[in-house]
């Protein structure tokens, strides 16, 4: 639901700011002053397009910023509309602001984050559903009709089963034309998997075996180099003159002699000597490792071809030899589906007949519920229709036979004959504002509990009835409202009467520029404005007698939802 709104620099609105409540909410004033252009904004916040010349004169852009409540039955789709944009989830509300520049460009912000008027429009088709005298969003769209009829009717279950069912059907399809194709074609594509897992199979590659072997090529090719190092240090510890072993041996002898005059030496003299032995059997690997050491020119050569094959293998077939364990794998399962195809074939046709049997079973299912719910929704928007003063109009549910799809096997279209003995027509073709505003809202009425919107906007629904009709307008309007909130640009005191909350636009002069000011009106302020709406410029006594009795008579008769 819309919760605040403040719009700046649009037009004649300098800076104008709403809070907005629950249930019907009424905004009334005199012809131009500013009440469509409220509407308009709105009509941004839900990723309508923006004019060029919207940006008030001397300012370089106007800006719409609002905050939507989220219903709980619409939190979890307006999350996942929110996720799958990459937008900021928010904690409950969502923060819309259009920055509209001179010339129509715009900047579109979701909950502080850059989009597209796209991806809003996405997302306001849940938050926001505009209907005016010249308008049929919505409910006229006859690509939405289908949806609508399925939730009148509840067929959630029902659309779960078909779209599971035919989920199989489109996977079965996509594996049989992977194993489709030219015969020739499909023993080529056999013939080169074979050739190429062959080639890896015959190198009977083992994991890490390319950094062992890499390894060990760096030795051979260093033996030289390890031998001569081994050598000095042999000698540095054992051999050589003044080494090691030697001076630590005169090391442990000088601290030997003096140990009888100080106990304290021995455990020094113990270290020393471990120190000894330890350098002199380090000496001694030493010089068995150099005299280990051979060139192997031989084994180089064999190490340097069979890195030259791995190397060969992964660079045709991945980065390491992991991976190329890995392509092998892929090779042998492809090669395994296409030696066994027509196995496989049989069975993914047998999957697939099963499939659509199941499909069509679900849509068949789902078609006889739709025609059920088709009736009862006639019935009650003829009903609605006829309380609302137009008496013999008849809507009509269209279902015609269409390809099997993930939705049934039904093409859904709504039509209306607007007089009795008239051929119905599609409800795009009604031309009429008057009986478009009461169609509109018949249908809404009657779906108020389907159509998954937060709020409704109604600009100027009440064009071409009056008097009782009217009444029952307003009396409908605040039906809906118990359901979701509703936002009405009207110029009947009929209807504002049932209103839970009402707005006054009006314009003024200063300093030779127009402005506009919005007011709530409550208790003699609202009456007054009722009564000048009944009566005119000037307000008399009757009228207001009259706008009292209105209001507590809306307040008595409360329709029922």
């Amino acid at each position: 639901m819309l919760r605040h709104l403040r719009v700046t620099n649009f037009a004649i609105l300098s800076d104008v700011a709403m809070d907005f409540g629950d249930g019907f909410v009424a905004l009334t004033g005199e012809t131009g002053a500013g009440k469509s252009l409220i509407v308009e904004a709105v009509n941004l916040l839900r990723g309508g397009r923006a004019s060029a010349d919207i940006p008030r004169a001397g300012a370089k852009e106007a800006v719409v910023e609002a905050i939507f409540e989220i219903p709980g039955d619409l939190d979890g789709k307006v999350r996942d509309v929110l996720k799958s944009a990459g937008l900021p989830e928010g904690e409950g509300d969502v923060l819309i602001r259009r920055v509209i520049q001179r010339g129509g460009r715009s900047r579109t912000y979701v909950n502080g984050a850059l989009t597209t008027a796209k991806r809003l429009a996405e997302l306001g088709s849940y938050l926001v559903e505009l209907s005016g005298q010249h308008q049929h969003q919505g409910l006229a769209d006859a690509r939405r009709h289908r949806d609508i009829l399925d939730a009148f009717a509840r067929n959630d279950r029902e659309l779960e089963t078909m779209r599971a069912a035919h989920a199989v059907i489109r996977e079965a399809e996509s594996a049989i034309a992977e194993l489709g194709g030219d015969p020739a074609q499909l023993a080529d594509r056999i013939e080169y998997l074979r050739f190429q897992l062959e080639e890896i199979e015959a190198a009977q590659l083992s994991e890490n075996e390319d950094e062992e072997l890499d390894a060990e090529r760096k030795r051979l090719q260093s033996v030289d180099r390890l031998d001569s190092a081994a050598r000095r240090a042999e000698s540095l510890l054992y051999a050589g003159e003044g080494a090691a072993v030697e001076s630590l041996g005169l090391a442990a002898r000088e601290l030997e002699r003096l140990i009888d005059v100080d106990r304290s030496l021995t455990e020094l003299f113990e270290q020393l000597e471990e120190a000894r032995v330890l350098a002199e059997e380090t000496a001694r690997a030493l010089r068995q490792y150099a005299e280990n050491l051979d060139s192997e020119p031989a084994r180089l050569a064999e190490v340097e071809d069979r890195l030259a094959l791995l190397h060969r293998l992964q660079r045709k077939h991945g980065g390491d030899v992991a991976a190329v364990l890995d392509r092998a794998g892929q090779l042998r399962a492809e090669l395994e589906r296409l030696e066994h195809r027509d196995e496989r074939l049989a069975e993914l046709e047998r999957a697939r007949a099963t499939a659509e049997n199941a499909a069509r079973s679900a849509a068949a299912v789902l078609t006889e519920s739709r025609r059920r719910a088709a009736d009862q929704l006639s019935d009650r928007v003829g009903a609605a229709l006829a309380e609302l003063g137009m008496v013999g109009a008849m809507l009509s549910v269209a279902l015609e036979p269409r390809p099997l799809g993930p939705d049934g096997a039904d093409r859904v279209e709504f039509l209306l004959a607007s007089n009795k003995g008239e051929d119905a027509k599609a409800l795009a073709r009604i031309a009429s504002g008057g009986e478009l505003s009461r169609i509109m809202l018949a249908l809404k009425l009657c779906l108020r509990r389907a159509d998954e919107v937060a709020t409704y906007v109604f600009d100027e629904v009440d064009t071409g009835i009056g008097g009782a009709t009217a009444e029952v307008v307003g009396h409908q309007i605040r039906a809906l409202g118990d359901q979701r909130q509703v936002l009405c640009v009207t110029h009947l005191p009929q209807i504002v009467a049932f209103a839970d909350q009402h707005f006054h636009v009006s314009k003024y002069e200063v300093d030779g520029r127009t402005e506009t000011a919005v007011r709530t009106l409550t208790g003699k302020e609202r009456r007054d404005e009722m009564a000048r709406m009944l009566g005119g410029v000037e307000i008399t006594a009757s009228a207001r007698a009259h706008a009292a009795a209105m209001l507590k008579a809306a307040a008595k008769h409360r329709p029922s939802v």
